[in-house]
């Protein structure tokens, strides 16, 4: 037997929930390059031929996270009650279909117009909070580890589709790449979406794929005693725990960091950013992308990169933010907790590109904001080393979400 059939067996066989992390991460990566780390390639052709400052352009990409921010606990709302499937599928039509009008704007308001009533609108919804809902309600045991490797997919995005897209922007301009941006969406992201199933129990299964037939078996083996101590805390519950808050001010933390990533829009350093931080998603998606500050392309300050990656690579195994949600508070109300508190640290990012390109626009330069992002970033660090696990609520019976 070749070694292409053994892995063809062995993928037959393996649980359905690790289709579900890879169809989340194709979905991610096409979001991360095109859309995240994307918008660095966008950012200053943009500036230029619509005469703008880079403040006034911030402002839009601010406002749009703003935007995300409320509507955090709606769309947590929306992904509990109907599924992550039917958000996914709006954020990637909604996407495409903000991309190709994109490649039509003449105007500052224009701009305004597509960039946050078409493109972001449900983006954080759909690529962010509900991809990570689906390996939440997949996966206890193994949450974590399904979690990392969908938090790194947009890390990938960047190396590989990024670099590409700029490749287009220099070679066709701005306007063709965002048609193509917005044909990739529809054509690769819409039936991606489709494959999505919202919980192990719609086909009959258990998370981490023990099958219902074996449930007092894996009672004996532990897994049982795993499930039942999980608490399902609702959001009431959850706001009134000083977890919940400790996790919301470290990740506003690091939001303000690694928001500020059109500091250098070039695309080697997209794409060395973006290899730097795929192995750093070992853990989880929020620690890690602290290490953003650390490639605000000064060479001298690249030997402070391994220490804050190293720094940062611990962390993964003790904190692992949207892993300890899931882990703190249950699987039933994952997303409107994760949504309500998106609307607290979301405004990070707010607070990070305008005052750094009001910065830019009057310096040249990022430098007076370096000292305060590492000083920033090593707190963040300190707060989720410090978390610690909420007292164990009654046993209740977990039911499909």
């Amino acid at each position: 037997m070749s070694i292409f059939e053994r892995l063809s067996n062995q993928a037959r066989g393996a649980f359905y929930g690790w289709r579900m992390i890879a169809v989340s991460c194709a979905i991610r990566v096409l979001g991360g390059g095109l859309h995240a780390y994307g918008l660095s390639v966008f950012f200053l052709p943009v500036t230029q031929e619509l005469g703008l400052t880079r403040t006034a352009t911030s402002l839009v990409f601010s406002l749009a996270r703003a935007q995300g921010a409320l509507e955090g606990p709606i769309a947590g709302y929306c992904i509990d009650r109907y599924g992550p499937r039917p958000v996914i599928a709006i954020a990637i039509a909604l996407a495409g279909i903000g991309y190709l009008l994109l490649a039509g704007v003449h105007s500052y308001a224009a701009l305004l117009i597509v960039y946050m009533g078409v493109i972001s609108i449900s983006y954080q919804a759909g690529f962010m909070d509900a991809t990570m809902a689906l390996a939440n309600t997949w996966f206890i045991r193994k949450r974590a580890l399904a979690m990392s490797i969908i938090s790194g997919s947009i890390s990938l995005g960047g190396a590989l589709l990024t670099p590409l897209l700029a490749y287009a922007v220099h070679t066709w301009g701005w306007r063709m790449a965002s048609i193509g941006a917005g044909v990739a969406f529809l054509i690769a992201g819409l039936p991606l979406s489709l494959l999505i199933h919202r919980s192990p129990e719609s086909l009959e299964l258990l998370p981490d794929g023990e099958p219902p037939q074996q449930l007092h078996q894996s009672e004996e083996l532990g897994y049982g005693q795993q499930r039942a101590t999980e608490g399902e805390f609702s959001l009431r519950e959850t706001l009134h725990t000083p977890q919940f808050w400790l996790l919301a001010v470290a990740t506003s933390l690091r939001v303000i960091c690694s928001s500020v990533r059109h500091a250098d829009p070039s695309a080697n350093r997209l794409a060395w950013r973006s290899r730097l931080q795929t192995p750093a998603h070992g853990g989880d998606d929020d620690a890690r992308q602290c290490i953003d500050l650390f490639s605000i392309s000064r060479p001298r300050v690249l030997a402070v990169v391994d220490r804050g990656f190293a720094i940062q690579r611990f962390r993964g195994f003790v904190s692992r933010p949207w892993a300890t949600i899931g882990d703190f508070f249950g699987r039933k109300n994952f997303a409107k907790i994760r949504g309500s508190m998106s609307f607290l640290y979301t405004w990070g990012s707010v607070l990070g590109p305008v005052p750094a390109g009001a910065v830019y626009d009057r310096t040249q330069s990022y430098q007076l904001l370096f000292g305060i992002l590492l000083s920033i970033s090593w707190l963040t660090a300190l707060l989720y080393f410090i978390l610690f696990q909420p007292k164990p609520k009654p046993i209740r019976l977990v039911t499909a979400p």
